[in-house]
């Protein structure tokens, strides 16, 4: 069975759009083409497009799907580096939960300069975020 872009969108959940886009980064295979140049999918690319994005709601980069989709496509390699890439995985996303955190800390304080309805011209927040010498000691401070 081969279908067009459009249903194989709508079986996933992805856009056209990120389908062209996992099409081009090589992370689904290219579509046979009908004699009309549309582009035409397997049960295959169904199943290849869900685990891609199925990774992707777990916020991995391009390159760990791609290292994920070798794995899973010769199930009979050891899974030890799979094992590997998640741990990583994992601190990486502990490390960004701690950004997360310091960055509410930083918005909260940020909050707290404005508690009442005022002109702009005296809004606390406002003039903090001019103030460049009270973001020195942030993390988010010279971004």
């Amino acid at each position: 069975m081969l279908i067009k872009i459009g249903e194989l969108a709508k079986r996933t959940g992805a856009t056209v759009e990120t389908i062209r886009y996992y099409e081009k980064e090589k992370l689904l295979p290219e579509p046979a083409r009908s004699e009309g140049n549309y582009r035409l999918y397997r049960e295959s690319h169904i199943e290849r497009l869900q685990f891609v994005l199925h990774c992707r709601t777990l916020d991995m980069t391009l390159d760990e799907v791609r290292t994920l989709l070798q794995y899973w496509e010769d199930p009979s390699r050891d899974c030890a580096d799979v094992d590997t890439l998640l741990d990583e995985h994992i601190r990486a996303v502990e490390t960004r939960i701690e950004e997360l955190k310091q960055l509410k800390k930083h918005l909260s304080v940020l909050r707290q300069k404005c508690v009442s309805s005022a002109p702009a011209k005296s809004c606390g927040i406002l003039n903090a975020l001019a103030d460049h010498s009270c973001h020195e000691n942030s993390p988010y401070g010279s971004q």
